[in-house]
């Protein structure tokens, strides 16, 4: 067995700049139809969600790049979390789906400013 993470920070005001410049574009471009579905539902919230999103794509990138032949056929909707019946978040690396991944860790954080997320890949 093979135990890999990544970490990834992401100032909120980044995405969310995106979010208004870009529209729709950078969020079907970024986000499954499940992700853009619940972090609407946030509100006021939503940029944050997206943002802890974000820093979970990114993170587990680099928890499983290392075991990636080509790290380009990977795409941002490749990487989906949502959340489980008791509000935990859970991370699916579609991408990979048939590989020799075992499971997938994932912790979110989010303030103000800042969203934070660290994927753990535990490979067979």
């Amino acid at each position: 067995m093979k135990v890999k993470c990544g970490v990834d920070i992401i100032e909120i005001s980044r995405i969310q700049e995106s979010i208004e410049s870009l529209g729709d574009k950078f969020l079907n471009k970024v986000y499954t139809k499940k992700e853009i579905e619940y972090c609407e539902s946030k509100g006021k919230t939503k940029y944050e969600h997206y943002a802890a999103r974000f820093a979970v794509k990114e993170a587990a990138f680099k928890a499983v790049s290392e075991g990636v032949k080509d790290k380009f056929a990977i795409t941002w909707k490749d990487i989906e979390t949502i959340n489980d019946e008791n509000g935990r978040p859970k991370t699916e690396i579609l991408f990979l789906k048939n590989s020799k991944i075992e499971n997938v860790d994932v912790s979110i954080s989010h303030c103000k400013d800042y969203a934070v997320a660290n994927v753990t890949v535990l490979f067979k």
